[in-house]
C-alpha cells in the first residue's frame, strides 16, 4: 500500500488466550454487534473474515519470515478495488512451525490492533461449541480462530477523523473564542493544513483551516488515556464546546478514516452536510500497546489501520 509492505503470519489463535486475556483488546464491544458476526461464523461453520492481531517485535521471527519470502509465492495478486498486493508464503517445516508457536508461546500477551468485534465473536462460538460438546477434549479445531499476527514495528495507524453537523448554537467566533480557552489557535488560511504532531490538532471551519495546539496543563502525560489526542478532543472540544457527552450515539457527530484524506473533511463541510471538521494526528502502536497492558479502553473511533486484511482468501474451519 503506497510503498509500505508488511509481513503476517497467518495462525490459529487459541480461544481461551481469549477468554482469558492474554489476547488484550483496547476498545469495548457492542453486543449487538458481537452476535451479528457469531451467526456469521456459525452458519459458515468456520472463520472467513480474519483478525487482525499485532505482537511485540522479535527478531527470529522477522528471520523466519525472511527465510520463506525470499522464496516464490504459493499466491499473489492485486485486488482491482484499492490496487493493495497481497502475496501468500507457506510456511511448511515442522522444525521452523514448532519454533514460531515456541516464540508465541513466550510472550506475554498479543494485541488485538483491528477487528475486536471479530474476535469476540470467534472466540465466543468457539466457547458456545465446547460446551455444546459432550465429549469435548480441547484440541477441536473450534477451539482456535483464525488470526493474522504482524510485528508492531510494521504498522500504521493512520488517523481517525471527526465531523459534526453545528456549532451548538454558537457562531464561528463564539466557538473559536470558547476552543482558545484551552488551545492555542492560528489561522492556517485555505490550504489543507495536517496536524504536525501529538497534540496538534487541524480544524476546518468556514472555509479555513485553523491549527490547534493543547496547552500545557490541559492533558496528562502520566496517564495513558488523558494523554490521547483523542480524549483531549473529546473532552476539551467535543464535549465542552459542542456539547457531544457520547460518541457512540449522538447523532450529530460522524467520523472519517484517515484512508479518505483531509480533503473528504472539506467536502463534507463545504457540501453544507457538516459544520465543522476535526483532523487528529494518529495513534502510535505504544500508545495502543501500554492502554492494552494497563487494562484501559481507547476512547470509540481512536484507531484506523490499513492496509486492510481479505476476508475470504484463507478460511479456517471449525470441524
Amino acid at each position: 500500500m503506497n510503498g509500505h509492505t508488511q509481513y503476517g503470519l497467518v495462525v490459529c489463535a487459541y480461544v481461551d488466550d481469549y477468554l482469558k486475556g492474554n489476547i488484550k483488546k483496547h476498545e469495548l464491544t457492542r453486543r449487538d454487534k458481537e452476535e451479528d458476526r457469531m451467526k456469521h461464523v456459525r452458519v459458515n461453520n468456520a472463520n472467513i473474515e480474519p483478525v487482525f492481531f499485532a505482537y511485540p517485535d522479535n527478531a527470529e521471527l522477522d528471520a523466519i519470515v525472511k527465510k520463506y519470502t525470499a522464496n516464490a509465492p504459493e499466491y499473489d495478486f492485486v485486488a482491482e478495488l484499492d490496487g493493495f498486493g497481497h502475496t501468500f508464503w507457506i510456511i511448511n517445516e515442522d522444525k521452523d512451525i514448532a519454533r514460531i508457536t515456541e516464540l508465541f508461546d513466550a510472550m506475554p500477551s498479543l494485541y488485538i490492533a483491528d477487528g475486536h468485534h471479530r474476535s469476540a465473536a470467534a472466540a465466543l462460538v468457539g466457547a458456545e461449541k465446547a460446551q455444546q460438546n459432550p465429549n469435548h477434549r480441547g484440541d477441536e479445531e473450534y477451539n482456535y480462530f483464525m488470526a493474522v499476527c504482524f510485528p508492531a514495528n510494521q504498522l500504521t495507524i493512520i488517523d481517525y477523523n471527526r465531523v459534526v453537523k453545528d456549532l451548538n448554537g454558537l457562531t464561528e467566533e463564539e466557538f473559536l473564542a470558547k476552543v482558545s480557552a484551552n488551545f492555542t489557535v492560528e489561522d492556517k488560511g485555505t490550504d489543507i493544513y495536517k496536524p504536525t504532531g501529538l497534540h496538534n490538532f487541524s480544524l476546518y471551519l468556514g472555509g479555513k483551516w485553523y491549527s490547534l495546539t493543547a496547552k500545557p496543563g490541559t492533558y496528562n502525560d502520566n496517564d495513558p488515556i488523558g494523554v490521547l489526542d483523542v480524549t483531549i478532543s473529546s473532552n476539551l472540544i467535543l464535549d465542552e464546546v459542542l456539547g457531544i457527552k457520547d460518541l457512540r450515539s449522538d447523532k450529530r457527530i460522524d467520523f472519517v478514516g484517515g484512508i479518505r484524506g483531509l480533503g473528504e473533511l472539506k467536502r463534507r463541510v463545504d457540501s453544507g452536510e457538516m459544520k465543522v471538521a476535526l483532523a487528529l494526528y494518529p495513534v502510535t502502536m505504544k500508545q495502543l500497546m501500554d492502554i492494552a497492558d494497563t487494562g484501559n479502553i481507547m476512547p470509540p473511533k481512536t484507531t484506523w489501520f490499513e492496509p486492510k486484511l481479505r476476508s475470504g482468501l484463507v478460511i479456517h474451519k471449525l470441524v
